[in-house]
C-alpha cells in the first residue's frame, strides 16, 4: 500500500505547477512522501494524500498492536482515498 500511495503522490507532483524550493530542499535534504504531500496540498493539489499517509500510519500501529481488524480498516481507508 505504501508503494501505491507513493506512486500517487509522485503522479500528482509531476502533473501540476511547481513551487519555490523549501528551506529543507535548499539544505539538500531528500523529500519524503509526507513532505511532498504537504507541499502539493499547499498548492491545492493532491487533497487527501496526507490522509492516506495517516491511514498507513494507523495501519502500522494497529499491526504492531496485533489488531488485525483496525489494520485492515486503515488499509481500506487508504485505498478509498487513493481511488477518489
Amino acid at each position: 500500500m505504501q508503494t501505491k500511495v507513493d506512486a500517487k503522490i509522485d503522479e500528482i507532483a509531476g502533473s501540476g505547477p511547481s513551487a519555490p524550493e523549501s528551506r529543507a530542499a535548499l539544505l539538500h535534504r531528500q523529500p519524503t512522501p509526507g513532505s511532498i504531500a504537504a507541499a502539493e496540498e499547499k498548492l491545492g493539489e493532491g487533497a487527501g494524500m496526507q490522509d492516506a499517509l495517516d491511514a498507513l500510519s494507523r495501519a502500522r500501529a494497529a499491526d504492531a498492536a496485533g489488531d488485525e481488524a483496525a489494520c485492515r480498516q486503515a488499509l481500506a481507508d487508504a485505498e478509498r482515498i487513493l481511488s477518489q
